[in-house]
């Protein structure tokens, strides 16, 4: 039997959902960084704390000028900014692809474009901003990966960019949905994602 959930009325099923066939290899114990925009920082940092190997996790923008990195200005739409989340993780424990894996099927939905769900406006795009030719190279790889399995019958929107300076948000909007688990719009977006994660990966979540 397999473990399925549903993203904007898709199902996702662990066992159709493909582990990548490229990834990056594990460097020794050093920590690795890899920075993602799916929709509200808030919803997508609840995500990737709960998961085994990963160090940290901090919400930010990036993808814009330093005068316009704060929430206010970056909620207009127009600094270029994305919503961002920057992970530090143990390549030993858990990977690039693996994170990547779980960025596609449960933390948001990349077939939407410039918005998640009541979300609207380019800040709330999906975006891999890369470091690395290497990077790049397997983030490709794995939207082919994903649109040649048909895992969604829309096309992936998800872009690829340069990663620049990645500003952190303010100091309240770190671990949001921790501090603040009965807040509305944590309920109703980001505590589903968090159930989506459970249900489809529990080998991967903290043992804690």
């Amino acid at each position: 039997m397999s473990t399925s959930c549903s993203i904007s009325g898709m199902t996702v099923a662990n066992d159709r959902f493909p582990a990548p066939a490229q990834d990056l290899a594990a460097d020794g114990a050093e920590a690795c960084k890899i920075v993602l925009a799916g929709g509200c920082f808030w919803c997508t940092e609840a995500v990737f704390l709960a998961l085994e190997g990963v160090i940290s996790v901090v919400s930010g923008y990036t993808g814009g000028e330093a005068g316009t990195a704060n929430y206010e200005a970056v909620c207009s739409g127009q600094t270029g900014h994305a919503e961002a989340i920057e992970i530090r993780y143990d390549p030993a424990v858990i990977s690039y692809g693996e994170l990547l894996r779980v960025f596609f099927s449960v933390a948001h939905d990349p077939t939407q474009l410039d918005r998640q769900g009541n979300d609207l406006g380019p800040q709330y795009r999906s975006a891999i901003f890369v470091e690395t030719p290497e990077q790049r190279r397997v983030a490709e790889a794995y939207i082919r990966q994903l649109d040649e399995a048909g895992v969604y019958s829309d096309p992936i929107v998800t872009t690829l960019e340069p990663l620049g300076e990645f500003f952190p948000a303010e100091e309240h909007h770190q671990n949001f949905a921790g501090k603040n688990p009965s807040q509305p719009y944590i309920l109703a977006v980001a505590a589903p994602k968090l159930k989506k994660t459970r249900e489809v990966f529990p080998d991967r979540l903290r043992k804690n």
